[in-house]
């Protein structure tokens, strides 16, 4: 016997994060209905991971569903429901939910005229599409934005799917998804940065040496937050920082500037929450700052700077 409560679900974008989520709610017993899928990418995606399962037109999977599920990309998303609405496709009682992080329920405003429920399920999580997904899932959290009475029923949906929820206030979620974007999408560009410096320098492999570093630094700052910090900046050692500008500003001449720019920026901002933790001294700071603002043209002594006694 199926169990109760079970829904049929219509899946509007089977890009990663669409079929992946649609196999999931269909292992928790949820039947998916149809799914849509324009590219040659998403239909492969599709028969995948949701096998059986019809690629539909998009009304066509309106009106069949008791939950549609919205995976398009966030500039798409607000057209996608007002059109709808116009058509006249959204029901009394149907579950709308989609998977953005930048936005609430708000986005799904035209559907309340008609009685329809809004619901925000963002897995925070970054997908490949594949099989693989599903298992990260178990160790997930999804930002949920629902009115108070419906809060639930999201809540319902990503537990079945083997993750946990957290609730997002509506106007929190766009400084919620920043958070997230600035962490995971940053640090691809992190690692690419300094990948593309330890090749340029010889290494053949950077993936091996960066590897156990940035894994043991990941662990250590979510188990320890900022106390788990170490290195030039943390201690105060103007000179290795001076000396990472001056190498960094020396190597900008030949490859563009995001890395300089990236590694000042990041420096900065490592150097004044260490200050704002008491971690470094303000002649300390001060010091990291005139190590990061660069040789001082006037200065008859460029490569005099020390970094202060004791360090």
């Amino acid at each position: 016997m199926a169990k109760p409560g079970r829904l049929g679900v219509g899946i509007i974008g089977a890009g990663k994060v669409g079929a992946v989520l649609g196999a999931a709610l269909r292992g928790a017993e949820h039947a998916v209905i149809g799914v849509s899928a324009v590219s040659d990418a998403s239909r492969e995606r599709a028969e995948t991971l949701l096998p059986g399962v019809p690629v539909l037109d998009i009304q066509d999977i309106v009106e069949r569903a008791e939950l549609v599920l919205l995976a398009v990309p966030d500039d798409a998303l607000g057209p996608l429901v007002d059109g709808l609405a116009k058509l006249g496709a959204w029901q009394p009682g149907q579950l709308v939910a989609h998977t953005s992080g930048r936005f609430g329920v708000g986005i799904l405003h035209p559907i309340r005229s008609v009685g329809a429920i809004p619901l925000a399920l963002h897995p925070a999580m970054t997908f490949t599409g594949m099989s693989l997904d599903l298992t990260r899932l178990l160790d997930c959290t999804f930002g949920v934005t629902a009115d108070a009475a419906m809060l639930p029923i999201a809540q319902a949906l990503v537990v079945e799917m083997g993750a946990e929820p957290v609730a997002i206030a509506e106007g929190d979620r766009p400084l919620y998804h920043a958070a997230l974007a600035h962490a995971s999408n940053h640090l691809v560009t992190l690692v690419a940065q300094a990948s593309q410096l330890l090749r340029e320098v010889g290494v053949e492999a950077p993936e091996r040496m960066l590897g156990p570093l940035l894994r043991a630094t990941l662990e250590n700052a979510l188990a320890s937050g900022e106390s788990a910090l170490t290195g030039p900046v943390a201690r105060g050692d103007v000179g290795t920082v001076a000396a990472h500008a001056d190498a960094l500003r020396e190597h900008d001449g030949g490859s563009g500037s995001d890395i300089l720019e990236a590694y000042l920026a990041m420096a900065r901002a490592t150097a004044r929450r260490a200050g704002s933790r008491g971690q470094l001294l303000p002649d300390q700071l001060e010091g990291i700052a005139r190590a990061l603002e660069g040789p001082d043209p006037d200065d008859p002594d460029p490569d005099g700077r020390q970094p202060p006694e004791g360090h």
